[in-house]
């Protein structure tokens, strides 16, 4: 249901801007599409779990607030990771 320190390793390696960045809103959105993943597929198999449900609900209105601020302040960075992280079909 977590995300493993290895597989957020990756997504760090793979979405940084620089070296050592861990905290960069490309970074934090793949993290957190990570874990919304695994959550909805939690959801498949444990429906009536409405504690984790309000944990999804947070995680969800998070990457929108770091989308929102990556939009505003930077469009080709927002759209290349729109695209690279597979949102808004």
């Amino acid at each position: 249901m977590s995300i493993t320190p290895e597989r957020k390793q990756e997504l760090i390696k793979q979405y940084a801007t620089k070296d050592g960045d861990t905290g960069s809103p490309e970074v934090q959105v793949a993290v957190l599409t990570e874990r919304i993943t695994n959550l909805t597929e939690h959801f498949k198999t444990h429906k009536g779990d409405n504690h984790s449900r309000r944990g999804l609900l947070k995680l969800v209105n998070k990457r929108r607030r770091l989308l929102d601020y990556l939009k505003r302040n930077d469009q080709n960075r927002y759209s290349a990771l729109i695209k690279s992280l597979g949102l808004r079909k």
